[in-house]
């Protein structure tokens, strides 16, 4: 792929996220007190099409916009994603807020790429393999993020999450854990089939390998 389609598909996917931040309830939709989001889409999409590099910085833009609208547009858990958001039970932010809400959405443009890549010989002569592939990474990123954000709530932010959502402190790994199978599980496979179907047209459309180093 030459350097201007990457140019140009990657300010197409930059234009994407910044959509979807931007419209109410399409790219964060609350759920209780985490939002659902599908901005995990594009960038999976994109780190199939242009590589880790590209995915992984994809990635970091959509975790700065999160950080960016849990410092402005407040909600009882803005502390988990926004190290400007004083943590429940004191009077300041952290910085642990940054790892949640950055270094999940960067994987979420690793992952899905390698994925793909084990499926890769085996995609080029079977459209079946390839379809299962490419739903099996979308999965895969959008699994990334679920469990690595709530895993990290869990481990860095146990006993703030527990008062912030008025749940006991021995309930909060089940509550975590319902979020991973319900939530969660939902998300992971629709962006599964979304990926299956928008990147099998894009690979077409750019003619190029999925999984060519960059």
């Amino acid at each position: 792929m030459t350097n201007t389609k990457k140019f140009t598909l990657t300010a197409m996917f930059l234009a994407i996220l910044i959509l979807l931040a931007s419209v109410p309830f399409l790219g964060f939709i609350p759920i209780g007190p985490i939002n659902a989001t599908t901005m995990h889409i594009p960038v999976i999409i994109a780190s199939i099409i242009l590589g880790p590099k590209l995915g992984g910085f994809l990635g970091g833009v959509f975790g700065i916009i999160s950080m960016i609208r849990a410092t402005v547009i407040i909600s009882p858990t803005s502390f988990l994603f926004s190290p400007f958001i004083p943590v429940i039970g004191t009077d300041q932010g952290s910085w642990k807020a940054i790892l949640i809400a950055v270094i999940p959405r960067i994987l979420i443009g690793v992952i899905p790429y390698f994925v793909y890549k084990l499926f890769r010989k085996r995609a080029e002569k079977n459209a079946g393999v390839k379809s299962i592939g490419l739903f099996i990474a979308g999965f895969s990123g959008a699994a990334t993020n679920t469990i690595l954000v709530m895993g990290g709530i869990f481990l860095l932010f146990k006993d703030a999450y527990a008062q912030a959502t008025g749940i006991g402190l021995e309930t909060v790994f089940s509550v975590i854990l319902g979020v991973v199978f319900t939530s969660g599980l939902v998300e992971a496979i629709v962006a599964g089939f979304a990926t299956a179907a928008v990147t099998a047209v894009l690979l077409r459309l750019t003619k190029t390998n999925a999984t060519q180093k960059l």
